[in-house]
């Protein structure tokens, strides 16, 4: 029976002054059944993490492009485009005087095939019938502590210190990623990409009931919502959700973006545009209608 994924991008700026996080859903050009999910959080504490969130994306669009399951691996590609963002947002610092940092975790969908990669604390979660399987570990202070069991994971949520990062891209240093993948993928699996501003407000059981339980849409407006109360209208949230589903043939995606005011992004040839992640060259898009599903592929 043909694998569909059910997939949304999703975010919503908050109280903050700026947009810094970056979000994609990318379908391969060439490739039938490839698609890439790319969520980028530009660092809070850095001017110019809009642009750096913004090369992240553009990178990744980039090398998904010239990727060819035949010629490269899942993880070559997810570290290719690695690379190439710290490269290129290193770079930046010369030509616009500003200090970009960005953290990325994009996932790589080729049919029944996952494979992901992170670099800072935006996550990738799987779930399977609602119950958690996997979560990426964070390059960050924090979690340094609990690993030499200095602290506990409650208490990391409430540490002075907890927005400190190890590492990140465009950094000084050469940043650090850590890979993952999961195959033969079944109705009933989820996936779930996202940034500090929704993971920090949810206990793991509680994001992958609310995923099981609802379509990837749906899904995505509870948990944005829900982050919203309890972070009392503070902070961004930016989240990707994706649910292998074996009833309904091809991947559906629906993006959009709660700002202030409510903004849409649209479709364009056939295509669902990233909502917030155009490439730094490309022209800004245009509003369309609240929700947009598109057909991208028949999945095998």
């Amino acid at each position: 029976m043909p694998l569909t994924v059910d997939a949304c991008a999703a975010q919503h700026q908050g109280d903050r002054k700026e947009q810094q996080d970056r979000i994609a859903i990318l379908p391969h050009v060439r490739q039938r059944g490839v698609a890439l999910a790319v969520v980028a959080d530009g660092m809070g504490g850095h001017t110019g993490g809009a642009l750096a969130a913004e090369q992240v994306i553009h990178t990744a669009k980039t090398c998904l492009e010239h990727f060819s399951p035949s010629e490269q691996s899942p993880l070559r590609m997810l570290e290719d485009s690695m690379l190439e963002a710290h490269a290129m947002i290193k770079a930046s610092r010369f030509m616009n005087e500003k200090d970009p940092h960005s953290t990325a975790v994009m996932l790589l969908l080729q049919s029944r095939q996952a494979t992901w990669a992170h670099c800072g604390d935006s996550r990738v979660y799987r779930f399977h019938d609602g119950k958690p399987v996997f979560r990426s570990v964070d390059h960050s202070y924090v979690e340094h502590l609990i690993a030499n069991g200095r602290i506990t994971p409650e208490e990391a949520l409430t540490h002075p210190n907890r927005n400190v990062l190890i590492t990140s891209l465009g950094g000084k240093d050469e940043p650090k990623f850590d890979f993952g993948g999961a195959g033969d993928l079944a109705d009933g699996d989820a996936f779930l990409l996202c940034s500090d501003g929704l993971w920090a407000y949810f206990e793991d059981e509680e994001m992958g009931a609310i995923i099981a339980e609802n379509s990837a849409r749906r899904a995505s407006a509870i948990l944005i919502e829900e982050a919203r109360k309890r972070a009392a209208g503070g902070g961004e949230v930016t989240l990707v959700s994706m649910a292998p589903n074996s009833e309904v043939g091809g991947l559906r995606t629906a993006l959009w973006s709660w700002l202030s005011p409510l903004t849409m992004m649209q479709a364009t040839s056939g295509w669902l545009s990233p909502i917030m992640a155009r490439s730094l060259m490309s022209p800004p898009p245009r509003p369309a209608t609240p929700f947009v599903y598109s057909k991208i592929f028949a999945g095998a």
